[in-house]
Protein backbone atom coordinates (compact mmCIF):
# COMPACT_ATOMS: atom_id res chain seq x y z
CA UNK A 1 0.00 0.00 0.00
CA UNK A 2 1.24 3.72 -0.49
CA UNK A 3 1.66 6.31 0.98
CA UNK A 4 -0.98 9.23 0.13
CA UNK A 5 -0.68 11.46 2.77
CA UNK A 6 2.21 13.41 4.13
CA UNK A 7 3.06 14.80 7.18
CA UNK A 8 5.48 17.96 7.63
CA UNK A 9 7.24 19.37 10.58
CA UNK A 10 9.05 22.81 9.49
CA UNK A 11 11.72 23.52 11.52
CA UNK A 12 14.64 21.90 11.06
CA UNK A 13 13.17 19.89 8.40
CA UNK A 14 11.60 22.84 6.12
CA UNK A 15 12.70 25.94 7.17
CA UNK A 16 16.06 26.86 8.78
CA UNK A 17 15.51 27.86 12.40
CA UNK A 18 19.18 28.08 13.75
CA UNK A 19 19.36 30.93 11.87
CA UNK A 20 15.81 32.36 12.10
CA UNK A 21 16.90 32.16 15.95
CA UNK A 22 20.07 33.69 15.98
CA UNK A 23 18.76 36.65 13.75
CA UNK A 24 16.21 37.14 16.00
CA UNK A 25 18.22 36.90 19.63
CA UNK A 26 20.63 39.01 18.26
CA UNK A 27 18.05 41.88 17.19
CA UNK A 28 16.91 41.18 20.69
CA UNK A 29 19.93 41.55 22.55
CA UNK A 30 20.28 44.74 20.39
CA UNK A 31 17.39 45.96 21.51
CA UNK A 32 18.49 45.39 25.18
CA UNK A 33 21.40 46.63 24.62
CA UNK A 34 23.32 43.24 25.66
CA UNK A 35 26.40 42.53 24.05
CA UNK A 36 26.21 39.77 21.83
CA UNK A 37 28.48 36.41 22.46
CA UNK A 38 28.00 32.56 21.45
CA UNK A 39 27.88 31.71 25.33
CA UNK A 40 24.90 33.72 25.65
CA UNK A 41 23.69 32.12 22.72
CA UNK A 42 24.52 28.96 23.44
CA UNK A 43 22.77 29.36 26.69
CA UNK A 44 19.93 31.15 25.84
CA UNK A 45 19.26 28.03 23.31
CA UNK A 46 19.64 25.53 25.97
CA UNK A 47 16.99 26.98 28.17
CA UNK A 48 14.77 27.27 25.71
CA UNK A 49 15.25 23.55 24.40
CA UNK A 50 14.88 22.23 28.14
CA UNK A 51 11.55 24.18 28.38
CA UNK A 52 10.16 22.90 24.65
CA UNK A 53 11.20 19.52 25.61
CA UNK A 54 9.41 19.55 29.20
CA UNK A 55 6.35 21.51 27.18
CA UNK A 56 6.48 17.83 24.90
CA UNK A 57 6.25 15.61 28.02
CA UNK A 58 3.60 18.18 29.48
CA UNK A 59 5.28 19.34 32.39
CA UNK A 60 4.64 22.99 31.98
CA UNK A 61 2.25 25.12 29.72
CA UNK A 62 2.71 26.65 26.38
CA UNK A 63 2.73 29.91 27.75
CA UNK A 64 4.99 28.74 30.84
CA UNK A 65 7.51 27.99 28.10
CA UNK A 66 8.07 31.06 26.07
CA UNK A 67 7.57 33.56 28.68
CA UNK A 68 9.81 32.09 31.52
CA UNK A 69 12.43 31.42 29.11
CA UNK A 70 13.31 35.17 29.08
CA UNK A 71 12.73 35.56 32.62
CA UNK A 72 15.25 32.60 33.35
CA UNK A 73 17.66 34.06 31.06
CA UNK A 74 17.98 37.40 31.50
CA UNK A 75 17.96 36.87 35.39
CA UNK A 76 20.89 35.44 35.18
CA UNK A 77 22.49 38.31 33.19
CA UNK A 78 21.50 40.38 36.13
CA UNK A 79 18.40 41.87 34.46
CA UNK A 80 14.25 41.67 35.53
CA UNK A 81 12.05 41.57 31.99
CA UNK A 82 8.83 41.10 31.80
CA UNK A 83 8.31 37.76 30.18
CA UNK A 84 5.49 38.16 28.33
CA UNK A 85 6.22 41.94 26.46
CA UNK A 86 10.16 40.57 25.36
CA UNK A 87 8.74 37.40 24.16
CA UNK A 88 6.21 38.78 22.16
CA UNK A 89 9.12 41.36 20.59
CA UNK A 90 11.07 38.11 20.01
CA UNK A 91 8.24 36.23 18.76
CA UNK A 92 7.47 39.48 15.95
CA UNK A 93 11.51 38.87 15.13
CA UNK A 94 10.99 35.19 14.31
CA UNK A 95 8.34 35.67 11.89
CA UNK A 96 10.29 37.21 9.85
CA UNK A 97 12.60 34.44 9.34
CA UNK A 98 12.07 32.17 5.95
CA UNK A 99 15.60 30.84 4.87
CA UNK A 100 15.21 27.61 3.79
CA UNK A 101 16.67 24.34 4.32
CA UNK A 102 18.81 23.12 0.61
CA UNK A 103 16.03 21.18 -0.98
CA UNK A 104 12.50 22.42 0.48
CA UNK A 105 10.52 23.90 -2.10
CA UNK A 106 12.14 21.45 -5.11
CA UNK A 107 11.15 18.48 -2.82
CA UNK A 108 7.35 19.78 -2.66
CA UNK A 109 7.17 21.19 -5.95
CA UNK A 110 7.98 17.13 -6.64
CA UNK A 111 5.82 16.20 -4.22
CA UNK A 112 2.48 18.79 -4.75
CA UNK A 113 -0.87 17.13 -6.75
CA UNK A 114 0.37 13.38 -6.16
CA UNK A 115 0.54 13.46 -1.98
CA UNK A 116 -1.70 15.36 0.38
CA UNK A 117 0.57 17.62 1.97
CA UNK A 118 -0.30 18.66 5.37
CA UNK A 119 2.27 20.64 8.03
CA UNK A 120 2.26 19.48 11.46
CA UNK A 121 4.29 22.03 13.99
CA UNK A 122 4.83 22.99 17.29
CA UNK A 123 5.10 26.28 17.99
CA UNK A 124 3.10 30.00 17.75
CA UNK A 125 0.46 29.81 15.28
CA UNK A 126 0.88 33.79 14.30
CA UNK A 127 4.82 32.94 13.88
CA UNK A 128 4.63 29.75 12.07
CA UNK A 129 2.00 30.98 9.37
CA UNK A 130 3.92 34.11 8.87
CA UNK A 131 7.15 32.32 8.56
CA UNK A 132 5.21 29.57 5.94
CA UNK A 133 3.81 32.41 4.16
CA UNK A 134 7.17 34.42 3.87
CA UNK A 135 9.33 32.10 2.68
CA UNK A 136 6.76 30.57 -0.17
CA UNK A 137 6.18 27.11 1.63
CA UNK A 138 2.38 27.34 2.36
CA UNK A 139 1.13 27.57 -1.08
CA UNK A 140 1.98 23.86 -0.94
CA UNK A 141 -0.11 22.50 1.56
CA UNK A 142 -3.54 21.41 2.33
CA UNK A 143 -3.50 22.35 5.27
CA UNK A 144 -1.40 23.51 8.61
CA UNK A 145 -1.96 22.40 11.89
CA UNK A 146 0.07 24.33 15.07
CA UNK A 147 0.11 23.30 18.06
CA UNK A 148 -1.43 26.54 18.95
CA UNK A 149 -4.59 26.35 17.39
CA UNK A 150 -5.19 22.59 18.28
CA UNK A 151 -4.65 22.85 21.89
CA UNK A 152 -1.90 20.20 21.73
CA UNK A 153 1.45 19.46 20.84
CA UNK A 154 3.64 16.89 19.30
CA UNK A 155 4.19 14.00 20.34
CA UNK A 156 0.62 14.05 22.68
CA UNK A 157 -1.88 11.37 20.58
CA UNK A 158 -4.75 14.02 20.67
CA UNK A 159 -2.96 16.18 18.40
CA UNK A 160 -2.51 13.62 16.40
CA UNK A 161 -5.68 12.66 16.75
CA UNK A 162 -6.95 16.27 16.10
CA UNK A 163 -4.86 16.18 12.87
CA UNK A 164 -6.72 12.95 11.30
CA UNK A 165 -10.05 13.89 12.40
CA UNK A 166 -9.79 16.84 10.08
CA UNK A 167 -7.96 15.25 6.79
CA UNK A 168 -10.44 13.96 4.53
CA UNK A 169 -10.40 10.36 3.17
CA UNK A 170 -6.97 9.91 5.39
CA UNK A 171 -6.17 6.37 6.83
CA UNK A 172 -3.68 6.56 8.77
CA UNK A 173 -1.40 2.86 7.69
CA UNK A 174 -1.16 5.74 4.25
CA UNK A 175 0.41 8.24 6.47
CA UNK A 176 4.06 9.37 6.80
CA UNK A 177 5.59 11.74 9.50
CA UNK A 178 8.43 13.68 7.93
CA UNK A 179 10.42 15.37 10.62
CA UNK A 180 14.07 16.09 12.73
CA UNK A 181 12.85 15.19 16.30
CA UNK A 182 13.26 12.49 17.83
CA UNK A 183 10.96 13.34 20.48
CA UNK A 184 8.02 15.38 18.58
CA UNK A 185 7.80 13.84 15.09
CA UNK A 186 9.46 10.07 15.41
CA UNK A 187 7.64 9.72 18.92
CA UNK A 188 4.58 11.08 18.22
CA UNK A 189 3.98 9.16 15.02
CA UNK A 190 4.62 5.54 16.45
CA UNK A 191 2.64 6.55 19.13
CA UNK A 192 -0.33 7.49 16.19
CA UNK A 193 0.50 4.47 14.87
CA UNK A 194 1.27 5.73 11.53
CA UNK A 195 4.99 5.52 9.76
CA UNK A 196 8.06 7.58 10.22
CA UNK A 197 10.96 9.46 8.45
CA UNK A 198 13.62 11.09 10.47
CA UNK A 199 15.12 13.79 8.90
CA UNK A 200 18.50 13.24 10.15
CA UNK A 201 21.10 15.50 8.11
CA UNK A 202 23.94 15.54 11.53
CA UNK A 203 24.40 11.51 11.13
CA UNK A 204 22.42 11.34 15.10
CA UNK A 205 22.07 7.82 16.04
CA UNK A 206 18.62 7.26 17.53
CA UNK A 207 17.95 5.06 20.29
CA UNK A 208 16.35 1.25 19.67
CA UNK A 209 12.68 2.17 21.14
CA UNK A 210 12.29 5.36 18.65
CA UNK A 211 13.27 3.48 15.48
CA UNK A 212 12.16 5.75 12.70
CA UNK A 213 10.64 3.35 9.50
CA UNK A 214 12.72 5.36 7.23
CA UNK A 215 16.02 7.49 7.89
CA UNK A 216 17.24 10.71 5.41
CA UNK A 217 19.75 12.75 5.09
CA UNK A 218 18.90 14.71 2.58
CA UNK A 219 15.27 15.78 1.72
CA UNK A 220 15.74 14.80 -1.95
CA UNK A 221 16.21 11.36 -0.21
CA UNK A 222 12.57 11.05 0.49
CA UNK A 223 11.65 11.15 -3.16
CA UNK A 224 13.29 7.60 -3.64
CA UNK A 225 11.81 6.66 -0.04
CA UNK A 226 8.24 7.03 -1.35
CA UNK A 227 9.21 5.30 -4.77
CA UNK A 228 10.71 2.46 -3.03
CA UNK A 229 9.40 2.25 0.30
CA UNK A 230 13.06 0.71 1.23
CA UNK A 231 14.58 2.23 3.93
CA UNK A 232 17.24 4.92 3.21
CA UNK A 233 20.20 5.20 5.57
Amino acid sequence: MNYTTLLFDIDHTLLDFDATERAALRQLFKDEQLEWTDEREARYRKINRSLWQALERGEVTRNEAITSRFVTFFAEQGRTVDGSQIDARYRTYLSHGTELIEGAIELLYVLKGKYQLYVVTNGVAATQHARLKGSGLAPYFDGIFVSEETGYQKPMPAFFDYVFDRIPDVTRDQTLIIGDSLTADIQGGITAGIATCWFNPGHAKAPVELTPTYTIERLDQLVTVLETKEEVR
